[in-house]
Order: structure tokens, then C-alpha cells, then sequence
């Protein structure tokens, strides 16, 4: 049978990938690995236009069955908004410190095998091309910045910042392309180590620029306001939310969790506040790992027992997913991220963590609910699982679709899925579950209410219930203070996490956005199912759809 949107979608795979080598390599499609992207103006344009020829393709054929009719609403969806924020000037000019086409440069070496002669030529031929690579993004910034299309002052100096870090400037990392070249296995060292130091070079010449240049045209004021912002929601949900209803419930939701870390204190350490519990947990000697390199074993070790306790029990795991790699990240910029595995599984999904500098104590309470997250029931079943469906998915939606809402959703529902299934029944680890989910509502709080600049309601959230400035207007200084108070998190990762809110409007709430819609199209399938309705066959069903946004996703699970 002839399948007109599956053969679109594949062609536009490799369409791309020739396009866009770096993303090849992250969603692991092989042949492109001696290869860079282009992001010069020319570039982007030679982008935007396959973009544009594929949507219009797509739209004029028709889908053979429900799972073709899944797969073009959610092409449709996530490239047409793609075009629109190419046409709104964001994707040309999109600087944070969390996402950018420079982040991608350095973070394509992470993904890259160091042993072997063939490995070991690609990372050399990459390696040459990295400062072609920052020059035509330099005149692709310059030319935006020109049409006013820049982001806040604020991001240009911490991604300058970062940079310092990358090159061995400040910062314990040292510099990461001479790491690098220390780590692979043959070539010639003097050929291989003239080439790091010209990426490094070009890398902290072009912290110059944004330093220099860009940070003085930056727009001064952090916020995006609300037009901006309703696009870059929909960009990261794959929905379109009511933003002063969803801002609402942000506060219901923190409040909800605050009651309910309350109880769990109170299980711990009977009479205490969860202050007081959390003190006690950190300073129990048995729940408290130093080093980086144990506190990546125990990781490992968690990732392997639960992926064996989960497998044919609650989720049909296939074989090859059974593996996944727990990774210090080269770098000391914060955060938690997983990378998918190869198309030949060859490269498995990795779980990194990228340590701040200074932080060697590690407290597993904390993060038992980060494994799950990142690896099983989370991301790593949800992209791993994915990647694997040959028989369901087309290559676009086994490799290249993604969004935000829908991902990171699905790992903050897996989660509370973990509560459901018994997982979490100490309470410290169920602490730590809902500290973590306490952040990602104070997060819709606080991302809402510093981009669209709203008044902070009367409210009782505080430590004994004090209200936390009532009647006064979101500032980032305010959003810090808000995260502090209800995030149990190391200093430099809280005012991390705000400066990540500010230079990507939109993806933070989108886990606890996300996990909202997920839990409530569940519960659509309960209803209409009614007796017949079996867990492990939802999520499998669910997962069987791929990524896709999550208006789509309620498209497709009503047709279950």
C-alpha cells in the first residue's frame, strides 16, 4: 500500500539532514558526521524553504488510515509553527543560555564517538568547520539585530559567560575542545590540538561579539510580553492554552503540592515543617553520596533496576531500550538533559548532568525522581520507544518531531505514574518528587508572570503563610526571590533556572502544562473506555503515536 504522508515525511528527514548536519547527528542519522551546519542568512533560507514545500505537499495528499492522519497533524502542527517563527524573526535571532546554534555546535561533540580512526576523522573534519560555523551565525545575529530582532541584553552576557567557561577562561571545566581532542582515541595530536585551539578561538571571539555588539542592542526590558509569548506556548505545548486561566492554576497547583510536601514532612520527622525535614534528610550520612563520579554510579545503578522492575510488568520495554548510559556531562553550566539513542541504537540514550562548579555532595532523595524522568518510565522509554517503532512511525516521527509539552510532560506524568505504582513509598523520595514538581508549578508562575509582566494576587504561599508581595508586578528580581522560597535547590542552579525562564519564554511551564494535559487526556480515555479501560495498554498506545503536540494528541488518543 502505497503511504503518501510516510514517503513525505522520510524524504523531508533526509532533505533536512543534508540541510542541517548537526541535527542529524542528534537525532542520530548517520553519514553527515564530517559535516556542519550552514547558519549563515543563506542557510536559514535554504531551511525555511524546504520547510515551506514540505508543509505544502503534505497538506495536498491524503492520509490512508487513522495512523497517516495522526502523523500529518502532527507534521502540519509542528512545521508550520516552525515557519512562523522563522517568518516572527525568533529562530534567526534565539540566544539563552539554554538553547541556541551555538550551544548546538559545542553540544554536538558530546554525541560523537572517540574511538577509531573513522570516529576520530570526523570529529578533526568537524572540528575545522566550527569557526566557518560562528561566522555565518555571527552575520545571520548582526543582520536580525539590524531589523530590531534581538533578545534581552541579559542573555547575550550570560551566553558571553558561558563561553569563558567553555574556552577555560574562568570556571573548573578547563577548555572543552582541547578536552576534547585529550579524549580521543589516535589521530595526530599536533593536527588534532591546532584545530581545537581554532574552535576555541573562534568560540571566545565570538563571546566577543556578543559581548561587544550584540549585549549593548539588547532589549533591556526581559520580558517578551504577551503576543510573543502566546507564540512561543504554543511552540513548546503544541496547544494554544488561556495563558491567565493556565497562570491561575500555576497558583492552585504550587498550593496543592505545598499541602501535600507538608504531610510528607510530617512522616518523616513527626512535629517538624519540611524545612526541618529536609534538614534532617541532608544530614543523615546514609543519604548523602560525595563525588560526582559515585553519584553518577548511583544513577546508573537506579536506572538499571528500574528499567528490570518495569519491563513486561507495566510497560513493554523491547530489547534494545533496556540500555541507557548515565553521563557527567564536559561541562558545568547546570542542568539535567537526555539525548536519545541512534537510529541503529548503537549510540544509546544518555541521562548527562552537567554539575555547576563547586557542588561535590549529592543527596539521592533529591533526584530518585530525576532518574525516572530522564530515564524510565521518562524520556528514555517515551524517545527510546519511539525511535524503535519502525513498524508505526514514519522517520520523521521516529526521529526529528519534538515538542516540548508533550516530551517533558510525559516524564513529569511518569513521575506521579511512579507514586501510582508504589515506586515512591519512602517518603523522602516522595519528598523529593514533589519538591521537584513544586518547582515546575512555581515555574508556570513565575515564566507567565515575568513575560506578561502580570500582578502577583493576594496570596498565602509563603513560610507561615506569609504573602508573597501582593499587588506588585512581576520583575526577574521578584522571580528569583519567588524561586528561592519555594525551590530546595543549590543557589546557582536556582538563578540558573530563572535566567533559562527569560531566554526561552514558553518551555518552562511546558512540563507542568504538559503533565496537566496528559493526566486529563487519560482521564477522557477512562471515561469513554469505562470497565475496559487498561493502564499499561493507554501508555502503550500513547507512546505508539510518537511525539507530537498535544493538541494532535488529543486528536488521535479520541480515536482510541
Amino acid at each position: 500500500m502505497t503511504r503518501p504522508i510516510d514517503a513525505l515525511c522520510d524524504a523531508y528527514v533526509d532533505d533536512y539532514c543534508a540541510l542541517d548536519p548537526l541535527t542529524a547527528t542528534s537525532i542520530g542519522v548517520a553519514g553527515h558526521e564530517h559535516e556542519m551546519t550552514d547558519f549563515s542568512p543563506s542557510g536559514f533560507d535554504a531551511r525555511l524553504e524546504l520547510a515551506r514545500r514540505a508543509v505544502a505537499a503534505v497538506e495536498a495528499a491524503t492520509p490512508v488510515d487513522d495512523r497517516e492522519a495522526a502523523a500529518r497533524d502532527a507534521f502540519l502542527e509542528r512545521t508550520r509553527l516552525e515557519i512562523e517563527l522563522e517568518e516572527a524573526g525568533v529562530n534567526r535571532s534565539r540566544m539563552s543560555v539554554l538553547w541556541s546554534p551555538l550551544h548546538e555546535v559545542r553540544g554536538v561533540f558530546d554525541l560523537m564517538p572517540t574511538e577509531g580512526e573513522e570516529a576520530v576523522a570526523a570529529v578533526a573534519a568537524r572540528l575545522a568547520g566550527v569557526p566557518a560555523a560562528l561566522e555565518g551565525l555571527r552575520v545571520t545575529l548582526a543582520d536580525e539585530a539590524r531589523k530590531g530582532n534581538v533578545v534581552a541584553s541579559r542573555q547575550y552576557a550570560e551566553v558571553a559567560e558561558q563561553v569563558r567557561r567553555w574556552t577555560g577562561q574562568v570556571g573548573e571545566a578547563g577548555d572543552f575542545y582541547l578536552g576534547l581532542v585529550d579524549r580521543l582515541q589516535g589521530g595526530d595530536r599536533a593536527e588534532l590540538r591546532a584545530l581545537a585551539g581554532a574552535a576555541s578561538a573562534a568560540t571566545a571571539a565570538f563571546g566577543l561579539f556578543l559581548t561587544d555588539e550584540l549585549e549593548p542592542q539588547g532589549k533591556e526590558r526581559e520580558g517578551v510580553g504577551r503576543e510573543v509569548y502566546a507564540l512561543a506556548s504554543r511552540y513548546f505545548l503544541g496547544a494554544e492554552v488561556d495563558l491567565d486561566e493556565t497562570y491561575a492554576w500555576g497558583w492552585a497547583e504550587l498550593q496543592r503540592l505545598s499541602d501535600l510536601m507538608d504531610a510528607t514532612g510530617e512522616r518523616i520527622l513527626p512535629g517538624s515543617d519540611v524545612d526541618a525535614a529536609v534538614a534532617h534528610l541532608d544530614a543523615d550520612p546514609e543519604r548523602v553520596v560525595h563525588g560526582r563520579e559515585a553519584f553518577r554510579d548511583w544513577m546508573q545503578d537506579l536506572a538499571d533496576r528500574t528499567i528490570e522492575a518495569m519491563t513486561d510488568v507495566h510497560f513493554d520495554i523491547p530489547e534494545p531500550i533496556r540500555r541507557i548510559e548515565c553521563m557527567l556531562a564536559p561541562t558545568n553550566d547546570g542542568g539535567i538533559y537526555y539525548t536519545g539513542p541512534s537510529e541503529d541504537f548503537e549510540r544509546p540514550g544518555r541521562m548527562w548532568w552537567s554539575v555547576p562548579d563547586g557542588i561535590d555532595d549529592f543527596h539521592p532523595w533529591r533526584e530518585v525522581t530525576t532518574v525516572f524522568h530522564e530515564g524510565v518510565p521518562g524520556h528514555h522509554l517515551q524517545v527510546a520507544q519511539t525511535a524503535y517503532r519502525r513498524d508505526t512511525l514514519n522517520r520523521w516521527q521516529r526521529l526529528m518531531c519534538w515538542c516540548s509539552g508533550h516530551g517533558e510532560g510525559w516524564a513529569l506524568y511518569a513521575e506521579r505514574l511512579m507514586e501510582e505504582l508504589g515506586f515512591l513509598d519512602d517518603p523522602a523520595d516522595l519528598l523529593g518528587m514533589l519538591d521537584g514538581q513544586s518547582l515546575r508549578a512555581a515555574r508556570v508562575i513565575v515564566d507567565i508572570g515575568m513575560h506578561l509582566e502580570l500582578e502577583i494576587p493576594d496570596n498565602r504561599l509563603g513560610p507561615g503563610g506569609a504573602p508573597f508581595h501582593p499587588g506588585e508586578t512581576w520583575t526577574p528580581d521578584l522571580g528569583l526571590e519567588f524561586m528561592r522560597l519555594h525551590c530546595r535547590m543549590d543557589d546557582e542552579v536556582i538563578q540558573f533556572e530563572v535566567k533559562r525562564y527569560l531566554g526561552l519564554p514558553g518551555q518552562a511551564p511546558s512540563y507542568k502544562v504538559g503533565e496537566r494535559i496528559w493526566l486529563e487526556a487519560r482521564e477522557e480515555v477512562r471515561q469513554r473506555q469505562g470497565a475496559g479501560f487498561d493502564l499499561k495498554a493507554f501508555h502503550r498506545a500513547a507512546l505508539d503515536l510518537g511525539s507530537l503536540g498535544l493538541d494532535p494528541l488529543r486528536t488521535a488518543l479520541g480515536r482510541l
